[in-house]
C-alpha cells in the first residue's frame, strides 16, 4: 500500500487531499496544528465512507523549533516507505511590508519554507533507499507574479519553486519527482476573508469566470503522483482558470 504524508490537512486544500489520496488506496498521514474540531469532522466523514482505518492525523505546530523532525519521526515509525509527501501547510498575513513584523516573516517562513526544507530532509532518504517517490509543494499564482499587500507570503512561495526546481535535479537519479502547484483563488475557508466585492472582482478577472475547487487541486496532485507523471519533475503548475494569463 503506498503511503502519502500531507501537511495542512485541517484546512480546506489539505483535507480535499487527504479524502482524494485515501479514496484511491493510500494510507495518509496528515499533519495539523489548530483546527482540531475540523480534523474531527473529517474523521467522521472518512469513517461514514470506510476510508478512516487508513488516516492518521498528527498534531504538530511547525513554528515550535524540533516539531517537524518530531513529525517526521512519528512518520518513520508507522510506515515502511513514503510514497508522496505534500508540503501544503501555510500561513499568510494581509499588510503592507513596512507594517509587517520581524516575527510575522519569521513565522511565514518557518511554516511555508523550513517545514518543507526539514521535511524533506528527513523524509528523503526513505524514499532514496526505495528509489521512488513524488514530492510536491502547494506554492501558489502569488509565487508565480506577486500579490500586493501579501510580500512575505509571496515570497515564501516563490522559495518553494525555486526549492522544487534544485530539489528536483538532486533526487532525479533515485526516480523521485518534486513538482509545485500553483493554484489561484480556491474556494476555501482561508479566502473566506475576500469580501463579497472583492471576490466578485477575482471571478471576473478569470476568464474560466469562477475559482478553483479544492478538487480541482487534489486531482492534479493525485495525478502527479502516479506513475504516469514520472517523467515530469521541476515544475510549477498553475491552476487558476488563466487569471495569470
Amino acid at each position: 500500500m503506498k503511503t502519502a504524508v500531507i501537511t495542512g490537512v485541517s484546512g480546506g486544500i489539505g483535507s480535499q487531499l487527504a479524502k482524494t489520496y485515501l479514496s484511491e488506496g493510500y494510507f495518509v498521514i496528515g499533519q495539523y496544528n489548530r483546527g482540531k474540531d475540523r480534523i474531527e469532522e473529517l474523521e467522521k466523514e472518512l469513517l461514514s465512507k470506510g476510508l478512516a482505518e487508513r488516516f492518521f492525523a498528527v498534531q504538530s505546530d511547525f513554528l515550535v523549533d524540533g516539531k517537524v523532525q518530531e513529525f517526521c519521526d512519528t512518520v518513520l515509525k508507522n510506515v515502511k516507505s513514503v510514497s508522496v509527501l505534500i508540503c501544503n501547510a501555510g500561513i499568510d498575513t494581509y499588510k503592507l511590508l513596512t507594517d509587517t513584523t520581524e516575527r510575522e516573516f519569521q513565522d511565514i517562513f518557518n511554516v511555508n519554507v523550513r517545514s518543507a526544507f526539514l521535511l524533506c530532509k528527513y523524509l528523503l532518504p526513505k524514499m532514496q533507499s526505495n528509489c521512488y517517490g513524488r514530492i510536491i509543494f502547494i506554492s501558489s499564482i502569488w509565487g508565480v507574479k506577486g500579490a500586493c499587500m501579501e510580500s512575505l507570503y509571496s515570497a515564501s512561495k516563490f522559495a518553494l519553486i525555486g526549492m522544487a526546481k534544485s530539489l528536483a535535479q538532486e533526487v532525479a537519479s533515485n526516480q523521485i519527482t518534486v513538482n509545485c502547484i500553483c493554484p489561484g483563488v480556491v474556494d476555501t475557508p482561508m479566502n473566506s476573508a475576500f469580501t463579497k466585492e472583492e471576490m466578485t472582482q477575482i471571478i471576473s478577472s478569470t476568464p474560466i469566470g469562477r475559482v478553483c475547487s479544492p478538487q480541482e487541486v487534489a486531482k492534479l496532485a493525485l495525478y502527479l503522483s502516479s506513475d504516469d507523471a514520472g517523467f515530469i519533475t521541476g515544475e510549477s503548475i498553475v491552476i487558476d482558470g488563466g487569471f495569470t494569463l
